[in-house]
């Protein structure tokens, strides 16, 4: 028998320390000493998905953010009632959903498994309880998230002005 006072005495556990080694390379958790990485990982829920299967579909509540372990996720968003469009292919060692822990909005596309994968999940009422027992850490994922949310703002206004520049130079070539 494992006595747990003597648990991490020489460290964590193999299995503890490479789901540590995955968070220390997402952003979302940057800033982190391994012992609050420790206390992230005690709220993390693992989830298995079939190939095919839906991870949550566009327009439901958002319960949390994804880390995809093992397999591979399609993001899809509908454009109409038969036709959607794959947004992003998200790989292992990613992460999905994160805007979930911050906003109450419905998920603006569909998240489906490609293979069998494993996923783990931070869910908001986890992080919300975290809020409580230990701000700083809660504060930091929160601000880490926000600091995302606006690089990719600023990415997908570029992304525009890009497409907008095109489209123009297209009318005007068209209209010689």
């Amino acid at each position: 028998m494992k006595n747990p006072l003597w648990a991490y005495i020489f460290g964590p556990p193999k299995e503890k320390q490479s789901m540590i080694e995955l968070l220390k390379e997402l952003p979302v958790f940057d800033g982190f000493s391994d012992r609050e990485l420790v206390t992230i990982e005690r709220i993390i829920h693992q989830r298995r998905y079939n190939a095919g299967e839906m991870v949550f579909g566009e327009d439901m509540l958002g319960a949390g953010m994804y880390i995809v372990k093992e397999g591979e996720v399609a993001i899809t968003k509908k454009i109409d009632e038969d036709k959607e469009i794959e947004l992003a292919l998200i790989g292992e060692r990613n992460f999905f959903g994160e805007m979930a822990l911050i906003d109450e909005m419905p998920r603006s596309a569909s998240a489906k498994a490609n293979k069998d994968t494993i996923l783990f999940a931070l869910c908001k009422p986890d992080l919300e309880n975290m809020m409580e027992r230990n701000p700083k850490v809660a504060a930091t994922i929160i601000t880490n998230i926000a600091r995302l949310v606006c690089k990719r703002l600023v990415q997908a206004n570029e992304n525009l002005e890009v497409l907008e520049k095109k489209l123009s130079s297209k009318e005007g070539s068209s209209d010689k």
